[in-house]
């Protein structure tokens, strides 16, 4: 199946369902990444799920896309470009509004995968739109409170299910960063699965095969 052009460049593995309406997966990488790499992840996730992976609407030099930038700076450190952020967050939203209509998914059935930057716009999203969103899979990623929209505590959030996970000597995002997401989370009425993992900045065999096992209990 070739991909039906939309806002953003995608990859795409079709379901095997039968029913009208599919069940769908959007998946979004890492800072300096493309929308290859979490694909890897395709062929072993359920197969009645239409897999979209998202590749990120900026260029990085020389090579990689990026959700937003993050700036190195002498004076403030290490930055996230925050606007930006919430440029991806609207686009993100639109992308999944163009996919439900062009390729008839279920709307009520559709589960976000992030990792590490991908994670933190994943957050904003399901946070900020909950009534599009059912499941977040939220690997090695923070919530950056900054970016969520306004208002967001006032909405209905309890329906959303959240697996997070993060590695215990996790060199890019700070395990204590990842660590407050579950009490946060359940301060507005959501339940999360939460699990560490011996791992650095990455996803493990045994990382991706309890998320997975999550995933088919909760589509």
């Amino acid at each position: 199946m070739s991909p039906t052009p939309l806002s953003l460049e995608y990859l795409l593995r079709p379901s095997n369902s039968d029913v009208a309406e599919k069940p769908a997966i959007f998946l979004f990488h890492g800072y300096g990444s493309n929308e290859e790499d979490l694909f890897s992840f395709a062929p072993e996730l359920p197969a009645e799920l239409m897999v979209f992976s998202v590749k990120a609407p900026y260029d990085l030099e020389p090579f990689g896309h990026a959700w937003y930038a993050i700036n190195f700076d002498a004076e403030q450190g290490k930055w996230s470009d925050d606007e930006q952020a919430k440029e991806s967050r609207e686009k993100i939203v639109k992308f999944i509004d163009e996919a439900i209509a062009a390729y008839n998914l279920d709307e009520t059935n559709i589960t976000l995968l992030g990792f590490s930057q991908g994670t933190i716009l994943s957050y904003a999203v399901a946070l900020s739109y909950p009534e599009k969103i059912k499941n977040v899979i939220a690997l090695s990623g923070y919530i950056n409170e900054r970016i969520l929209k306004e208002g967001y505590a006032e909405k209905d959030l309890s329906h959303l299910n959240f697996y997070i996970s993060h590695g215990q000597v996790d060199q890019v995002i700070p395990l204590e960063w990842a660590q407050r997401a579950p009490n946060f989370l359940k301060q507005l009425g959501i339940k999360p699965t939460y699990q560490e993992f011996p791992i650095g900045h990455g996803v493990s065999q045994q990382n991706f095969y309890a998320f997975k096992k999550w995933l088919e209990a909760h589509i």
